[in-house]
């Protein structure tokens, strides 16, 4: 019942890259929604986040980011595998 330091260390970098990553990515694409068609804002918390005047560019660059994170847990969890 006990399981590999590797594979328990594996699932917690997994975990903690792809939490947040997915965060950024829902709040970056319903920020960019908000600033482009006025839907409701999902995590208007963000709004905080983001410098006054430059909305579009800094949802954007959270999307990015999320992605990156996403992409980095997908590698960590493909890594430790095999």
């Amino acid at each position: 019942m006990t399981s590999s330091p590797s594979s328990s260390s594996a699932g917690g970098w997994s975990g903690v890259l792809g939490v947040p990553g997915g965060a950024l990515v829902v709040a970056g694409v319903s920020g960019l929604l908000h600033e482009w068609f006025g839907f409701i804002r999902f995590l208007g918390f963000t709004r905080h986040l983001i410098p006054a005047g430059h909305e579009v560019l800094g949802y954007a660059l959270m999307t990015f980011a999320g992605c990156l994170l996403l992409a980095g847990a997908e590698a960590v969890r493909r890594r430790d595998r095999g």
